[in-house]
């Protein structure tokens, strides 16, 4: 079933018309390639779960550089796939090595320097948060579409997908936020 989430959120993330090559379409044939050499699809056009939406190149090199860290153990305080991390050093790090952008270190301070937006208009490479400690923005992680996430959830845990359908997620979500210029072509 883990698979088959991460599998769906890859494939979500990088459903796009490129008419030319380019940094989008090199990144979803080495998807493609990825699945292909570990059995989870038969030909690299086999797509799972696509999304309708379009996604900007900066999001879906984001979302596709983060499934990387997929399985890296959460560490408190954590910045770095060497030590770990934790939920708002995974979504800096990502940010940084991918986008360019320097976000703030703290979860809430995250949400604080980011455009509020509905969670209805959310799109691949945008930030959630969640009510998890008892406040408001104590929690973080990158919206990769089709309703889930990647995050560094807690200690003891790695770096993993979740629907935020699931009971626990949508009582504690707090709220979206796009980080700008990261959804811009």
């Amino acid at each position: 079933m883990r698979i088959l989430l991460i599998i769906a959120a890859l494939s979500a993330t990088l459903a796009q018309a490129a008419p030319e090559p380019s940094a989008a379409t090199a990144a979803h044939d080495d998807l493609g390639q990825l699945l292909v050499d570990k059995g989870l699809v038969t030909r690299l056009g086999d797509q799972i779960g696509q999304v309708r939406q379009s996604v900007s190149n900066k999001a879906s090199e984001l979302v596709f550089n983060s499934m990387g860290f997929l399985g890296v153990r959460y560490k408190y305080g954590g910045n770095s796939a060497e030590t770990g991390f934790d939920c708002s050093g995974f979504v800096r790090a990502m940010y940084e090595q991918t986008v360019g952008l320097i976000l703030p270190r703290r979860a809430d301070e995250q949400a604080a320097a980011t455009q509020t937006i509905d969670k209805s208009e959310l799109q691949p490479g945008d930030l959630v948060f969640f009510n998890t400690l008892r406040r408001a923005f104590s929690h973080v992680g990158i919206y990769v579409g089709d309703n889930k996430f990647i995050h560094a959830p807690r200690p003891g845990a790695e770096v993993r997908v979740e629907d935020m359908r699931v009971r626990y997620w949508q009582t504690r979500f707090n709220g979206a936020r796009r980080v700008e210029g990261a959804n811009q072509p």
